[in-house]
């Protein structure tokens, strides 16, 4: 049920994906969006595929918005999207993002109304049906803990607390992910996407909570997203994540974080049913997981210290530039309030 008319103002809700060479996860995601229960706008930005992504996007009834892959960037060529669409809520996924229930939108749009102050909503990521022990279990304790009552959450800064250091965020309460999210218009206009190259997500969400915004998480709101990464394309992701947030990946508490991840791979059900030798060599798979994503965190924060050369062997994207995140920097938010 998509409308891919741009021309009824700012009302309903526009669906947005940034694409590059989506191939077949691309189809499955445009083919669920092709049955949700909300009739919406298909907006995508294409940064230069040349598998015919931006044919198959207009093929589902999506307007296409085409830049040039050096023009492309995580925060920027989110605000272009945010810009370009028509929608009063921009709901935002990857191409490779699936929305797992024909009602997954409905449930996005549903978050807004659970308070006024809601300026952005996400949902969790479900692990494919091939993915990993290591992925899985990552995936589904992370979010699990995210809603320990399977109730959607809602978190807010009070006044006083606006003022704190981003390290003092960085976890739980200042997590976000637009894989899998919608945005209220008028929380971007007042607190946009910074333009970064990386972790554009979790900026967004401390800008706004800082703003006087909260976010809504919504477990019941899911989409299919996983990576089945090797250790060392693992190490790598994780450098990118991490890279310009400088000292928050203290290494104490990646040794607590990998020892608890280790304890719960050893609790779940799915391993201890497993005969010896099979659950060791899992075991030591999650192990390799975790390190790695760890070592690739210490690494990234610590990206101003590495020569470009590094820098570039370490990036999924071969990267070698740095633009530190400064999150403690006043953001010149406009004279509105967010609603009350």
């Amino acid at each position: 049920m998509t409308d891919g008319a741009h021309g009824e103002g700012r009302d309903g809700v526009t669906v947005a994906i940034p694409v590059r060479d989506g191939g077949e996860p691309l189809q499955r995601t445009l083919a669920a969006l092709a049955g949700q229960t909300v009739a919406h706008e298909l907006l995508v930005c294409d940064s230069g595929s040349r598998d015919g992504s931006p044919a198959l996007a207009r093929a589902r009834g999506a307007r296409v918005l085409e830049i040039a892959p050096r023009d492309f960037s995580h925060g920027g060529t989110r605000n272009l999207l945010m810009r370009e669409a028509a929608g009063a809520h921009v709901a935002l996924l990857t191409q490779d993002a699936e929305p797992v229930e024909r009602d997954w939108l409905e449930r996005m749009l549903a978050g807004f109304a659970l308070a006024a102050d809601v300026g952005l909503v996400y949902g969790p990521y479900r692990p494919r049906r091939d993915a990993a022990v290591a992925v899985r279990l990552e995936l589904e304790r992370w979010f699990a803990s995210l809603a320990p009552e399977g109730e959607p959450t809602i978190e807010r800064l009070a006044p006083a607390e606006r003022e704190l250091p981003a390290v003092a965020l960085v976890g739980r309460r200042g997590f976000f992910t637009d894989a899998n999210a919608c945005v209220a218009r008028a929380a971007w206009e007042r607190a946009p996407f910074r333009e970064v190259a990386y972790a554009e997500d979790r900026v967004l969400a401390l800008d706004m909570l800082r703003a006087g915004y909260a976010k809504a998480f919504l477990p019941a709101a899911a989409v299919w997203h996983s990576h089945d990464y090797s250790t060392l394309q693992q190490l790598r992701r994780s450098f990118d994540e991490w890279r310009g947030w400088r000292e928050s990946a203290d290494p104490r508490s990646l040794a607590r974080g990998l020892r608890g991840e280790l304890g719960a791979a050893r609790r779940d059900p799915l391993l201890a049913g497993l005969p010896p030798r099979q659950r060791l060599a899992t075991l030591a798979a999650v192990s390799r997981h975790h390190i790695a994503r760890l070592a690739g965190a210490a690494l990234g924060s610590r990206a101003d210290r590495l020569p470009p050369r590094a820098r570039r062997a370490l990036s999924l994207e071969r990267r070698a530039g740095f633009a530190a995140l400064d999150l403690d920097a006043a953001t010149p938010y406009p004279d509105q309030e967010p609603a009350e």
